[in-house]
Protein backbone atom coordinates (compact mmCIF):
# COMPACT_ATOMS: atom_id res chain seq x y z
CA UNK A 1 0.00 0.00 0.00
CA UNK A 2 1.26 3.47 -0.90
CA UNK A 3 1.84 5.82 2.01
CA UNK A 4 -0.74 8.14 0.43
CA UNK A 5 -3.37 5.40 0.78
CA UNK A 6 -2.94 4.92 4.52
CA UNK A 7 -6.11 5.82 6.42
CA UNK A 8 -4.51 8.63 8.45
CA UNK A 9 -3.07 10.30 5.34
CA UNK A 10 -6.34 9.91 3.48
CA UNK A 11 -8.11 11.56 6.42
CA UNK A 12 -5.77 14.57 6.08
CA UNK A 13 -6.34 14.69 2.32
CA UNK A 14 -10.10 14.62 2.87
CA UNK A 15 -9.91 17.35 5.53
CA UNK A 16 -7.85 19.57 3.20
CA UNK A 17 -10.38 19.06 0.40
CA UNK A 18 -13.33 19.72 2.75
CA UNK A 19 -11.66 22.98 3.79
CA UNK A 20 -11.30 24.03 0.13
CA UNK A 21 -7.51 23.98 0.44
CA UNK A 22 -5.38 23.53 -2.66
CA UNK A 23 -2.64 21.96 -0.49
CA UNK A 24 -1.53 18.49 -1.51
CA UNK A 25 0.11 15.88 0.67
CA UNK A 26 3.75 15.34 -0.27
CA UNK A 27 5.67 12.14 0.43
CA UNK A 28 9.23 12.77 1.56
CA UNK A 29 12.00 10.31 0.83
CA UNK A 30 13.23 10.57 4.43
CA UNK A 31 11.31 10.61 7.67
CA UNK A 32 9.89 13.90 8.89
CA UNK A 33 9.27 12.47 12.37
CA UNK A 34 10.94 15.53 13.92
CA UNK A 35 10.87 19.17 12.85
CA UNK A 36 14.61 18.99 12.12
CA UNK A 37 14.12 15.90 9.93
CA UNK A 38 11.31 17.61 8.02
CA UNK A 39 13.30 20.82 7.51
CA UNK A 40 16.32 18.86 6.28
CA UNK A 41 14.20 16.75 3.91
CA UNK A 42 12.49 19.82 2.48
CA UNK A 43 15.57 22.05 2.45
CA UNK A 44 13.78 24.78 4.40
CA UNK A 45 14.41 26.70 7.62
CA UNK A 46 13.54 24.85 10.82
CA UNK A 47 11.05 27.59 11.73
CA UNK A 48 8.98 26.85 8.60
CA UNK A 49 7.98 23.48 10.05
CA UNK A 50 4.72 23.37 12.03
CA UNK A 51 4.92 21.23 15.15
CA UNK A 52 1.48 19.89 16.14
CA UNK A 53 1.66 19.53 19.91
CA UNK A 54 -1.10 18.22 22.14
CA UNK A 55 -1.52 19.39 25.72
CA UNK A 56 -4.21 19.02 28.32
CA UNK A 57 -5.52 21.99 30.26
CA UNK A 58 -7.47 20.97 33.34
CA UNK A 59 -7.76 17.56 31.68
CA UNK A 60 -9.16 18.90 28.38
CA UNK A 61 -7.05 18.33 25.24
CA UNK A 62 -5.87 21.28 23.15
CA UNK A 63 -3.44 21.64 20.27
CA UNK A 64 -0.61 24.14 19.85
CA UNK A 65 0.85 24.66 16.37
CA UNK A 66 4.38 25.91 17.00
CA UNK A 67 7.22 26.92 14.68
CA UNK A 68 9.91 24.24 14.49
CA UNK A 69 12.60 26.52 15.91
CA UNK A 70 10.55 27.48 18.95
CA UNK A 71 9.07 25.82 22.04
CA UNK A 72 5.53 26.10 23.31
CA UNK A 73 5.17 28.31 26.37
CA UNK A 74 2.78 25.99 28.17
CA UNK A 75 2.03 28.58 30.85
CA UNK A 76 0.79 31.01 28.17
CA UNK A 77 -1.25 28.41 26.28
CA UNK A 78 -4.26 28.35 28.59
CA UNK A 79 -4.43 32.14 28.73
CA UNK A 80 -4.23 32.35 24.92
CA UNK A 81 -7.14 29.93 24.57
CA UNK A 82 -9.13 31.39 27.46
CA UNK A 83 -8.96 28.14 29.42
CA UNK A 84 -7.84 28.01 33.04
CA UNK A 85 -6.25 25.11 34.87
CA UNK A 86 -3.03 23.18 34.97
CA UNK A 87 -1.31 22.54 31.64
CA UNK A 88 0.48 19.27 30.84
CA UNK A 89 2.00 17.78 27.73
CA UNK A 90 -0.12 14.85 26.52
CA UNK A 91 1.44 11.39 26.46
CA UNK A 92 1.59 9.31 23.27
CA UNK A 93 -1.60 7.38 24.05
CA UNK A 94 -3.55 10.57 24.67
CA UNK A 95 -2.17 12.15 21.48
CA UNK A 96 -3.30 9.14 19.48
CA UNK A 97 -6.72 9.00 21.14
CA UNK A 98 -7.39 12.72 20.64
CA UNK A 99 -5.95 13.17 17.16
CA UNK A 100 -6.10 9.72 15.59
CA UNK A 101 -2.43 10.16 14.63
CA UNK A 102 0.79 8.77 16.06
CA UNK A 103 3.49 11.12 17.29
CA UNK A 104 5.75 12.00 14.37
CA UNK A 105 2.85 12.38 11.95
CA UNK A 106 0.29 14.43 13.92
CA UNK A 107 -1.54 16.63 11.45
CA UNK A 108 -3.22 19.88 12.53
CA UNK A 109 -6.54 18.87 10.91
CA UNK A 110 -8.56 15.72 10.35
CA UNK A 111 -8.46 15.12 14.09
CA UNK A 112 -10.41 12.31 15.73
CA UNK A 113 -11.74 14.75 18.35
CA UNK A 114 -12.39 18.48 17.92
CA UNK A 115 -9.99 20.52 20.06
CA UNK A 116 -9.17 24.18 20.58
CA UNK A 117 -6.12 25.16 18.51
CA UNK A 118 -3.61 27.92 19.25
CA UNK A 119 -1.23 28.88 16.43
CA UNK A 120 2.18 30.44 16.96
CA UNK A 121 2.19 33.77 15.11
CA UNK A 122 5.95 33.43 14.52
CA UNK A 123 5.06 31.02 11.69
CA UNK A 124 4.17 34.19 9.80
CA UNK A 125 7.91 34.78 9.23
CA UNK A 126 7.61 32.33 6.36
CA UNK A 127 5.56 32.62 3.17
CA UNK A 128 5.12 28.84 3.20
CA UNK A 129 5.02 26.52 6.20
CA UNK A 130 4.89 22.73 6.26
CA UNK A 131 2.71 20.60 8.52
CA UNK A 132 2.60 16.85 9.13
CA UNK A 133 0.00 14.93 7.15
CA UNK A 134 -0.73 11.77 9.12
CA UNK A 135 2.49 9.83 8.53
CA UNK A 136 6.16 10.51 9.39
CA UNK A 137 7.01 10.80 5.68
CA UNK A 138 4.11 13.06 4.71
CA UNK A 139 3.66 16.82 4.90
CA UNK A 140 1.62 19.53 3.20
CA UNK A 141 2.53 23.11 2.42
CA UNK A 142 0.32 25.99 3.53
CA UNK A 143 0.43 29.55 4.83
CA UNK A 144 -0.20 30.92 8.31
CA UNK A 145 -3.52 32.43 7.26
CA UNK A 146 -4.69 29.24 5.58
CA UNK A 147 -3.53 27.18 8.57
CA UNK A 148 -5.74 29.31 10.81
CA UNK A 149 -8.66 28.97 8.41
CA UNK A 150 -8.48 25.20 7.90
CA UNK A 151 -7.90 24.37 11.58
CA UNK A 152 -10.23 26.95 13.08
CA UNK A 153 -7.25 27.92 15.21
CA UNK A 154 -6.48 31.21 16.89
CA UNK A 155 -3.20 32.91 15.93
CA UNK A 156 -1.48 33.93 19.16
CA UNK A 157 1.59 36.06 19.73
CA UNK A 158 2.65 34.77 23.10
CA UNK A 159 2.53 30.96 23.03
CA UNK A 160 6.10 30.25 21.96
CA UNK A 161 9.58 30.98 23.24
CA UNK A 162 12.97 30.65 21.60
CA UNK A 163 14.27 27.09 21.73
CA UNK A 164 17.56 26.66 23.62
Amino acid sequence: MSVLERPAVRRVQAALAAADSKAEVMVLSASARSARDAADSLGVALGAIVKSLVFTIAGHPVMALIAGDRQCDAAALGRALGISGSVARADADTVNAVTGFSIGGVAPLGLATPVSVAIDESLGRFATVYAAAGHPNCVFATTLSELARITGGRVCGNISIAAP
